[in-house]
Protein backbone atom coordinates (compact mmCIF):
# COMPACT_ATOMS: atom_id res chain seq x y z
CA UNK A 1 0.00 0.00 0.00
CA UNK A 2 1.11 3.71 -0.47
CA UNK A 3 1.59 6.16 1.91
CA UNK A 4 -2.28 7.52 2.47
CA UNK A 5 -2.55 11.47 2.14
CA UNK A 6 -4.19 13.40 4.86
CA UNK A 7 -5.70 16.31 2.77
CA UNK A 8 -7.28 19.41 4.82
CA UNK A 9 -9.68 21.05 2.24
CA UNK A 10 -10.53 25.12 2.18
CA UNK A 11 -14.21 25.65 1.07
CA UNK A 12 -13.84 29.16 0.16
CA UNK A 13 -16.96 32.06 -0.28
CA UNK A 14 -16.60 35.60 -0.40
CA UNK A 15 -12.52 35.30 0.29
CA UNK A 16 -13.28 33.06 3.97
CA UNK A 17 -13.10 29.14 4.79
CA UNK A 18 -16.59 28.41 4.95
CA UNK A 19 -18.46 24.74 5.61
CA UNK A 20 -21.72 23.66 5.49
CA UNK A 21 -23.73 20.10 5.39
CA UNK A 22 -24.79 18.70 2.55
CA UNK A 23 -23.34 21.73 0.37
CA UNK A 24 -25.88 23.67 2.45
CA UNK A 25 -25.99 26.07 5.31
CA UNK A 26 -22.49 26.91 5.52
CA UNK A 27 -21.14 29.02 8.16
CA UNK A 28 -17.33 30.95 8.52
CA UNK A 29 -14.46 28.57 9.68
CA UNK A 30 -11.30 30.54 9.08
CA UNK A 31 -9.16 33.18 7.35
CA UNK A 32 -7.56 30.53 4.37
CA UNK A 33 -3.84 32.26 4.27
CA UNK A 34 -3.80 31.59 8.37
CA UNK A 35 -5.51 27.95 7.42
CA UNK A 36 -3.14 27.49 4.85
CA UNK A 37 -0.07 28.14 6.92
CA UNK A 38 -1.44 26.38 9.79
CA UNK A 39 -1.93 23.00 7.68
CA UNK A 40 1.59 23.16 6.04
CA UNK A 41 3.01 23.49 9.42
CA UNK A 42 0.73 21.04 10.82
CA UNK A 43 2.23 18.27 8.35
CA UNK A 44 -0.20 18.10 5.76
CA UNK A 45 0.45 16.13 2.67
CA UNK A 46 -1.71 18.70 0.34
CA UNK A 47 -4.06 21.32 0.37
CA UNK A 48 -7.25 21.27 -1.79
CA UNK A 49 -8.57 25.31 -2.20
CA UNK A 50 -12.47 25.23 -3.58
CA UNK A 51 -14.18 27.93 -4.80
CA UNK A 52 -17.03 26.20 -3.99
CA UNK A 53 -19.61 29.21 -5.91
CA UNK A 54 -17.36 29.83 -8.83
CA UNK A 55 -19.59 27.83 -11.04
CA UNK A 56 -22.86 28.46 -9.61
CA UNK A 57 -22.05 31.97 -10.24
CA UNK A 58 -21.01 31.56 -13.33
CA UNK A 59 -17.89 32.94 -13.05
CA UNK A 60 -14.04 32.40 -12.73
CA UNK A 61 -11.91 31.09 -10.07
CA UNK A 62 -10.89 34.42 -7.85
CA UNK A 63 -6.85 34.36 -8.14
CA UNK A 64 -6.77 37.22 -6.09
CA UNK A 65 -7.91 34.35 -3.76
CA UNK A 66 -5.59 31.73 -4.86
CA UNK A 67 -2.76 33.70 -4.78
CA UNK A 68 -3.56 34.91 -1.08
CA UNK A 69 -2.70 31.41 -0.13
CA UNK A 70 0.50 30.30 -2.82
CA UNK A 71 2.29 32.90 -0.95
CA UNK A 72 2.33 30.58 2.17
CA UNK A 73 1.23 27.36 1.55
CA UNK A 74 4.30 24.86 1.62
CA UNK A 75 2.99 21.60 0.44
CA UNK A 76 1.51 20.72 -2.85
CA UNK A 77 -1.76 22.75 -3.52
CA UNK A 78 -4.93 21.80 -5.50
CA UNK A 79 -7.56 24.19 -6.85
CA UNK A 80 -10.72 23.90 -7.82
CA UNK A 81 -13.98 26.01 -8.68
CA UNK A 82 -14.98 27.91 -11.72
CA UNK A 83 -12.02 26.11 -14.20
CA UNK A 84 -13.72 25.36 -17.36
CA UNK A 85 -11.02 26.04 -19.95
CA UNK A 86 -7.10 25.46 -20.68
CA UNK A 87 -6.73 29.00 -20.26
CA UNK A 88 -8.14 29.21 -16.41
CA UNK A 89 -6.04 26.33 -15.51
CA UNK A 90 -2.77 27.73 -17.30
CA UNK A 91 -3.65 31.37 -14.91
CA UNK A 92 -2.91 29.17 -12.28
CA UNK A 93 -0.56 26.92 -12.90
CA UNK A 94 1.43 30.02 -13.14
CA UNK A 95 0.15 31.45 -9.94
CA UNK A 96 2.18 28.27 -8.63
CA UNK A 97 -0.70 26.20 -8.17
CA UNK A 98 0.40 22.37 -8.42
CA UNK A 99 -3.01 20.53 -9.56
CA UNK A 100 -6.27 22.15 -10.80
CA UNK A 101 -9.16 20.40 -10.09
CA UNK A 102 -12.42 20.10 -12.80
CA UNK A 103 -15.85 18.80 -12.05
CA UNK A 104 -19.00 20.72 -13.83
CA UNK A 105 -16.83 21.52 -16.77
CA UNK A 106 -15.43 17.88 -17.16
CA UNK A 107 -18.78 16.30 -17.62
CA UNK A 108 -20.25 19.19 -19.74
CA UNK A 109 -16.72 18.67 -21.93
CA UNK A 110 -14.91 15.19 -21.62
CA UNK A 111 -12.84 16.61 -23.95
CA UNK A 112 -11.21 19.02 -21.46
CA UNK A 113 -9.86 16.08 -19.22
CA UNK A 114 -7.97 14.88 -22.26
CA UNK A 115 -6.66 18.15 -23.63
CA UNK A 116 -5.34 19.58 -20.05
CA UNK A 117 -3.67 15.53 -19.43
CA UNK A 118 -1.71 16.33 -23.06
CA UNK A 119 -0.66 19.98 -22.18
CA UNK A 120 -0.14 19.82 -18.11
CA UNK A 121 0.54 16.02 -17.70
CA UNK A 122 -1.78 14.00 -15.57
CA UNK A 123 -0.03 14.63 -12.35
CA UNK A 124 -1.30 18.26 -12.47
CA UNK A 125 -4.85 17.38 -13.51
CA UNK A 126 -7.44 16.13 -10.89
CA UNK A 127 -11.15 15.22 -11.69
CA UNK A 128 -13.43 16.10 -8.67
CA UNK A 129 -16.50 13.75 -8.70
CA UNK A 130 -19.76 14.95 -6.50
CA UNK A 131 -21.87 11.82 -5.95
CA UNK A 132 -25.47 11.06 -4.35
CA UNK A 133 -27.34 8.11 -3.66
CA UNK A 134 -30.96 7.54 -5.67
CA UNK A 135 -33.25 4.71 -4.00
CA UNK A 136 -32.68 1.45 -5.29
CA UNK A 137 -36.06 0.57 -6.84
CA UNK A 138 -35.84 4.11 -9.27
CA UNK A 139 -35.04 4.99 -12.81
CA UNK A 140 -31.95 6.89 -12.19
CA UNK A 141 -28.32 5.28 -11.14
CA UNK A 142 -28.02 4.21 -7.71
CA UNK A 143 -24.95 6.05 -7.33
CA UNK A 144 -25.29 9.71 -9.42
CA UNK A 145 -22.86 12.10 -10.34
CA UNK A 146 -23.97 15.50 -9.44
CA UNK A 147 -22.57 18.91 -10.66
CA UNK A 148 -22.90 22.84 -10.08
CA UNK A 149 -22.25 22.43 -6.30
CA UNK A 150 -24.56 19.56 -6.12
CA UNK A 151 -27.20 21.06 -7.39
CA UNK A 152 -27.93 19.61 -11.47
CA UNK A 153 -28.30 15.74 -11.76
CA UNK A 154 -26.69 14.32 -14.54
CA UNK A 155 -28.30 10.74 -14.58
CA UNK A 156 -24.05 9.67 -14.86
CA UNK A 157 -23.62 6.48 -13.35
CA UNK A 158 -21.22 7.08 -10.61
CA UNK A 159 -18.29 4.59 -11.38
CA UNK A 160 -18.97 4.48 -15.27
CA UNK A 161 -18.01 8.11 -15.25
CA UNK A 162 -14.69 7.28 -13.27
CA UNK A 163 -13.64 5.16 -15.21
CA UNK A 164 -14.04 7.44 -18.25
CA UNK A 165 -12.42 10.12 -16.48
CA UNK A 166 -9.36 7.84 -16.00
CA UNK A 167 -9.32 6.62 -20.21
CA UNK A 168 -9.34 10.34 -20.86
CA UNK A 169 -6.33 10.81 -18.81
CA UNK A 170 -7.01 12.23 -14.88
CA UNK A 171 -4.41 11.42 -12.42
CA UNK A 172 -6.45 10.93 -9.59
CA UNK A 173 -10.32 11.80 -8.69
CA UNK A 174 -11.47 13.45 -5.77
CA UNK A 175 -14.78 11.72 -4.74
CA UNK A 176 -17.16 13.96 -2.59
CA UNK A 177 -20.10 12.40 -1.28
CA UNK A 178 -23.24 15.26 -1.20
CA UNK A 179 -24.88 12.70 1.13
CA UNK A 180 -22.27 12.73 3.47
CA UNK A 181 -20.92 16.14 3.38
CA UNK A 182 -20.51 17.85 6.51
CA UNK A 183 -22.48 15.46 8.84
CA UNK A 184 -19.80 14.00 10.53
CA UNK A 185 -21.49 10.44 10.26
CA UNK A 186 -17.76 8.89 8.22
CA UNK A 187 -17.53 8.91 4.22
CA UNK A 188 -19.85 7.18 2.09
CA UNK A 189 -17.80 3.37 1.99
CA UNK A 190 -19.83 2.30 -1.03
CA UNK A 191 -19.87 4.92 -3.03
CA UNK A 192 -15.39 5.47 -2.74
CA UNK A 193 -15.31 1.81 -3.37
CA UNK A 194 -17.30 1.58 -6.23
CA UNK A 195 -14.84 4.28 -7.56
CA UNK A 196 -11.56 3.51 -6.02
CA UNK A 197 -12.08 -0.59 -7.60
CA UNK A 198 -13.34 1.19 -10.90
CA UNK A 199 -10.33 2.91 -11.58
CA UNK A 200 -6.45 2.25 -10.74
CA UNK A 201 -5.55 5.79 -10.55
CA UNK A 202 -6.11 7.26 -6.62
CA UNK A 203 -9.03 8.33 -5.44
CA UNK A 204 -9.34 10.65 -2.53
CA UNK A 205 -12.41 10.02 -0.30
CA UNK A 206 -14.28 13.36 0.78
CA UNK A 207 -17.42 14.02 2.84
CA UNK A 208 -18.40 12.80 6.00
CA UNK A 209 -15.45 12.34 8.66
CA UNK A 210 -16.06 12.92 12.16
CA UNK A 211 -13.67 11.30 14.36
CA UNK A 212 -10.49 8.83 13.26
CA UNK A 213 -12.20 6.02 12.53
CA UNK A 214 -13.92 7.39 9.28
CA UNK A 215 -10.47 8.18 8.54
CA UNK A 216 -9.31 4.58 8.93
CA UNK A 217 -12.89 2.92 7.55
CA UNK A 218 -12.45 4.90 4.21
CA UNK A 219 -8.77 3.72 3.65
CA UNK A 220 -9.52 -0.34 4.71
CA UNK A 221 -13.10 -0.22 3.68
CA UNK A 222 -13.36 2.40 0.56
CA UNK A 223 -10.17 1.76 -0.33
CA UNK A 224 -9.22 5.55 -0.95
CA UNK A 225 -6.08 6.59 -1.63
CA UNK A 226 -6.54 9.62 0.58
CA UNK A 227 -8.86 10.99 2.82
CA UNK A 228 -9.83 14.76 2.54
CA UNK A 229 -11.69 16.28 5.68
CA UNK A 230 -12.52 20.31 6.50
CA UNK A 231 -14.90 20.10 9.67
CA UNK A 232 -12.91 18.68 12.12
CA UNK A 233 -9.37 20.35 11.28
CA UNK A 234 -11.13 23.66 10.75
CA UNK A 235 -13.06 23.46 14.10
CA UNK A 236 -9.82 21.98 15.92
CA UNK A 237 -11.49 18.58 16.63
CA UNK A 238 -8.68 16.69 15.23
CA UNK A 239 -5.24 17.47 14.53
CA UNK A 240 -3.58 16.31 11.25
CA UNK A 241 -0.52 14.75 13.41
CA UNK A 242 -2.98 12.91 15.35
CA UNK A 243 -5.02 11.61 12.34
CA UNK A 244 -1.32 10.41 11.25
CA UNK A 245 -0.56 9.01 14.51
CA UNK A 246 -4.07 7.12 14.75
CA UNK A 247 -3.52 5.77 11.56
CA UNK A 248 0.02 4.78 11.38
CA UNK A 249 -0.50 2.73 14.50
CA UNK A 250 -3.49 0.87 12.35
CA UNK A 251 -0.86 -0.13 10.38
CA UNK A 252 -1.63 2.54 7.61
CA UNK A 253 1.49 4.19 5.71
CA UNK A 254 1.60 7.47 6.04
CA UNK A 255 4.01 10.19 6.12
CA UNK A 256 4.88 11.32 9.69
Amino acid sequence: MREVKIIPCLDIKEGRVVKGVKFVNLRDARDPVEAARAYSKEGADELVFLDIFATVENRKTRLEWVKRVCDVVTVPFAVGGGISTIEDMTALIDLGVDKVSINTAAVKNPELIKQAAKIFGKEQLVVAIDGRKNPPDGKLPRLEVVVKSGTEPTGLEIASWAKRVEELGAGEILLTSKDADGTKEGYDLEMTRAVAEAVSIPVTASGGAGKLEHLYDAVVKGKASAVLAASIFHFGEISIPEAKRYLKEKGIPVRI
